[in-house]
């Protein structure tokens, strides 16, 4: 690291790293797969953001950038990157569709809160709500995914039920290690515009933290910090 916030950085790194780790650890995930990883970020990075205005990114400027040998660029610019980007297209689409049926009126009871829908018809209806907020999926499609990670259910009448006001994947796991990396991303993203991009106009971003909560009071503060975070 060559500037003179490297220990600083250096330190954050391993902060961040730690959480991430344990969860490469639980499902197998080597070093070395990890490392795998890091270098097509750098790569994928170093091409598509560090390039210089007017001119094409190259090979030799790549492997400066990142370190690595100029063979090792060009493999990995050659090779398609290995996540599928497929899981995480569904996550944000299945996330579109429970944020147009909590906000748009048209899905909801007028007094902004969200009501069940049957499957049919051209209002107030699921087929209406997925072909406005998901593009050409097709619906059945959508509410199976839906059903199968418990974000909504099917009532006793027939119609679809959204049991929490967002995309809260209750049974799949796949689902939620997309959400590790989509949501995280968009933190440490946050994180980067208030140091680099924009220090003067910040992006929001808050944490509270206190160290003198009696374990008695733990259960309703949950209750309390979920009720009014919902809420937000």
């Amino acid at each position: 690291m060559r500037s003179t916030d490297s220990r600083p950085l250096a330190a954050a790194t391993l902060n961040l790293l730690r959480p991430l780790v344990r969860i490469l650890l639980r499902n197998g995930v080597s070093h070395r797969t990890l490392a795998d990883l890091a270098k097509q970020v750098y790569v994928d990075v170093a091409r598509t953001e560090f390039g210089i205005d007017g001119k094409k990114q190259t090979v030799s400027r790549i492997s400066i950038l990142t370190g690595l040998t100029r063979k090792e660029v060009q493999r990995l610019l050659q090779e398609p990157p290995e996540p599928d980007a497929r899981i995480t297209e569904e996550y944000n689409r299945a996330a579109r569709v429970m944020t147009g049926w909590v906000r748009d009126p048209d899905f909801g009871d007028g007094k902004g809160h969200p009501i069940p829908l049957k499957m049919e018809g051209k209002r107030a209806s699921f087929s209406a709500l997925v072909r406005r907020y998901s593009g050409d999926i097709p619906v059945r499609a959508v509410l199976d995914e839906l059903l199968r990670v418990g974000a909504v259910k099917r009532l006793q009448d027939g119609r679809i039920g959204l049991p929490a006001r967002g995309f809260i994947s209750q049974k799949g796991l796949t689902h939620k290690v997309t959400i590790l990396g989509s949501d995280t991303a968009d933190l440490v993203e946050t994180i980067e515009h208030n140091l680099y991009k924009s220090p003067t106009r910040p992006r929001f971003q808050r944490k509270v933290m206190y160290d003198n909560v009696p374990a008695e009071a733990a259960k309703e503060f949950r209750v309390l910090a979920a009720a009014h975070g919902q809420e937000l």
